[in-house]
């Protein structure tokens, strides 16, 4: 009978997608970078050159790349991240069985465990003392990062054809150039109107932006229950994901063997990987809500950031006064985590 916990099982969708191919474009302050695009072929009868797209699909749509989810995708940004100098290797926190949901009998069950990713035993990196490692902290000390490079050439889709051509549309107080420069990259992350989520430990996503003055971005959510899903499937989801153009993905596990899906998940990932941390630091006190403390907090925070993690959601907004607000709400609080919080607080009265 086949281990549906497998990853072995269940093999991920590779291959162009119809009527495009992969082309990667090269940096020009970072001649080494390769920004990886998508080219629609047009009516052939019509003349027209081919479209380039952005396309945050990774090698899972390059027909020249091999792909093996138990080795992961290559590490993109490692040589980067070593060059700048400021980071170093640590031995991090052990894997407990609670990261995995596994108390009490569930962690006698073997039927709960799966296949752990072969390389899960790396150690994770962090910054040197004195060093900040953020694309933030380069930002406002004036360095245009490859990562920034990477960003300005895939948000300069079209730019170059549109050059001259009037503007349409209403820009709602947007400063939007004709052309992204590296430069206006690093200005924008260190203003604090963008944002790049790449975590040192995640080395293999590919750079991307979020701010007003950038593309539009799409984030999908994926994650296991309770009562359905595996591996297997998680990471074929972040494949259909990133295929259908997610620029982020949130892991929002809520079963068991979270850690060692997300560890697969992330491994496997080209884009920018989330998550919401008291969804498992919720399955860490077996469910029981008011047995949440800020250390279990704290140590999820931790372990998902050596992980890879690189951004997380965060209730910060439920307080004990304002629970009473929503008695009378048609759907109560249909946030997952606001819940949790509205429960911890009435059972502690703070």
């Amino acid at each position: 009978m086949a281990d549906i916990n497998s990853p072995l099982e269940v093999p991920v969708t590779t291959g162009p997608l119809p009527g495009s191919r992969k082309v990667y474009v090269p940096g020009t302050l970072h001649p080494d970078l390769r920004v990886a695009m998508r080219e629609v072929v047009l009516e052939p009868s019509s003349g027209e050159q081919p479209v380039r797209i952005y396309d945050p699909s990774g090698p899972y749509t390059d027909p020249d790349a091999h792909i093996d989810i138990h080795a992961g995708l290559p590490e993109l940004r490692r040589p980067w991240i070593e060059a700048r100098g400021d980071v170093e290797r640590y031995l991090g926190r052990e894997v407990k069985p609670e990261d995995n949901g596994l108390t009490g009998r569930a962690a006698l069950d073997k039927r709960a465990n799966t296949e752990a990713f072969p390389h899960v035993q790396r150690q994770p990196l962090r910054a040197k003392a004195g060093a900040a490692v953020t694309q933030l902290a380069y930002a406002r000390a004036g360095i245009v990062t490859p990562e920034m490079e990477y960003v300005a050439i895939r948000e300069n889709l079209g730019r170059a054809a549109a050059a001259g051509l009037p503007r349409d549309g209403e820009d709602f107080g947007a400063s939007i150039p004709d052309f992204v420069t590296p430069e206006f990259v690093r200005d924008e992350v260190a203003r604090g109107r963008a944002i790049i989520p790449s975590n040192i430990n995640h080395p293999e996503a590919e750079p991307m932006a979020i701010g007003r003055n950038f593309l539009v971005k799409i984030n999908a959510n994926i994650g296991n229950s309770a009562v359905a899903s595996s591996v297997a499937e998680e990471v074929e989801k972040l494949v259909w994901a990133t295929r259908w153009g997610a620029d982020t993905v949130m892991d929002l596990s809520t079963g068991k063997n979270i850690h060692t899906t997300r560890e697969w998940i992330i491994r496997n990932s080209p884009v920018p990987i989330g998550t919401v941390p008291i969804y498992q630091a919720l399955e860490k006190v077996d469910g029981i809500a008011e047995d949440l403390t800020w250390e279990v907090y704290r140590d999820t925070l931790i372990e998902q950031c050596e992980q890879g993690v690189d951004y997380f959601t965060i209730h910060a907004g439920v307080r004990l006064p304002y629970i009473p607000l929503t008695a009378n709400r048609v759907t109560g609080i249909v946030s997952r985590g606001g819940s949790i919080m509205a429960k911890w607080c009435l059972a502690h009265h703070r």
